[in-house]
């Protein structure tokens, strides 16, 4: 028998201004990342300066929301959880979590979909937060 996602309190994280956008665009359950405008480089995590060539002309573009499961480790202390990094189909990597599936079926290059989950509780609710669940195949 596998051991289950079961929903878990995400804590909630500290917004600045700069990444207003992104936040924004997850509560309708879009993922943003950032395009540098100079090189052209994907990146993520969204910063102002681009990392590949410290360029300030960056924009937010629409991710596809797809990618593939780099590396994960699945925490099995309390409420078990997978906490991974994946590969969007545009080249960034993320830390994300794997949610809403059979922990013991998670598998690296495993191919996942965006999903966003709220962060905080029902008394103090956060931002959503993306998250990736499997592709069903």
């Amino acid at each position: 028998m596998g051991t289950t996602y079961k929903e878990r309190t995400m804590t909630i994280p500290e917004i600045h201004p700069e990444h207003k956008e992104y936040w924004e665009a997850a509560a309708e359950g879009t993922l943003l990342i950032k395009k540098c405008e100079s090189c052209g480089e994907h990146h993520y995590y969204p910063r102002v300066l681009c990392p590949y060539c410290m360029s300030d002309k960056t924009t937010w573009k629409e991710a596809k929301g797809t990618g593939t499961i780099y590396t994960y480790s699945v925490m099995r202390r309390g409420v078990p959880y997978a906490i991974a990094f994946v590969t969007l189909d545009e080249g960034p990597k993320m830390m994300t979590n794997i949610v809403d599936c059979d922990l013991d079926t998670v598998h690296i290059d495993q191919r996942v979909k965006v999903v966003f989950k709220q962060s905080g509780d029902q008394e103090n609710q956060g931002p959503f937060i993306p998250c990736f669940t499997p592709v069903e195949s």
